[in-house]
């Protein structure tokens, strides 16, 4: 039985991940998703655009990480997905079918962490593709949060940040980093309590992120080549 028809299972694409798949074309499309929310404005068609482009990026992700081809069932059916719904928002519209896409999108991002934290544990050692893969789930989680904070100042009753405005999404692009970050500014503050919740969370997982995967990953990689001198 050769690999491609083998049934997937954790450990079992290690050597063709390790051999001819890195991370860089993953994080080549979270950095475009990023710049994108940074600059777009708040209209159905760049809404539309990320879904597709974090579809696209679940797909690659999905690849990368040994788990589907990009033929496949699953990668088709997940373009279509995306295409469907920015097709649905670009010709109908409304802050329920933005809010809908929304929630896609932060599901679709959900979906590509569990994929590229997947592949990472799938490596069997900390490596340079280990560690984009780690990188890669940092910025996914911050953007993550960009769609929860989208979401509910899309479908929220009140303003979502208490200094009396929804803010724009490169607003909550901003605000997302700098939390996960834990930067703490202080010059936006969410004003509901789910909203502050959610950004409690984002500040607790980025700094336990940081100082656990990260530092362990970059810290094991030191140690080999410490060895390897040796």
């Amino acid at each position: 039985m050769t690999e491609m028809t083998q049934v997937w299972h954790p450990g079992s694409r290690v050597s063709r991940v390790r051999a001819s798949h890195s991370y860089g074309l993953v994080l080549a499309l979270i950095v475009v998703e990023f710049v994108f929310m940074s600059v777009a404005p708040n209209s159905p068609w760049a809404d539309s655009t990320l879904v597709l482009l974090q579809g696209g990026t679940l797909v690659m992700a999905l690849f990368t990480s040994g788990v589907a081809r990009a033929d496949s069932a699953i990668s088709l059916g997940l373009v279509a997905l995306a295409a469907a719904s920015a097709v649905a928002l670009l010709i109908f519209g409304g802050n329920t079918l933005t809010g809908v896409v929304g929630i896609l999108s932060g599901a679709l991002t959900v979906a590509t962490i569990a994929i590229v934290a997947l592949g990472v544990v799938d490596q069997g050692e900390a490596n340079v593709r280990a560690v984009t893969g780690a990188i890669c789930v940092y910025v996914l989680i911050g953007i993550m949060f960009v769609y929860l904070y989208g979401v509910l100042a899309v479908l929220g009753s009140g303003d979502f940040f208490a200094q009396g405005t929804d803010g724009t999404r490169s607003l909550r692009l901003y605000f997302s980093f700098v939390t996960l970050g834990t930067l703490g500014y202080g010059d936006y503050t969410a004003a509901g309590e789910l909203g502050r919740t959610l950004a409690v969370v984002e500040a607790i997982l980025g700094q336990l992120y940081l100082v656990t995967v990260i530092a362990v990953l970059v810290s094991r990689i030191r140690g080999r080549k410490d060895q390897s001198a040796a």
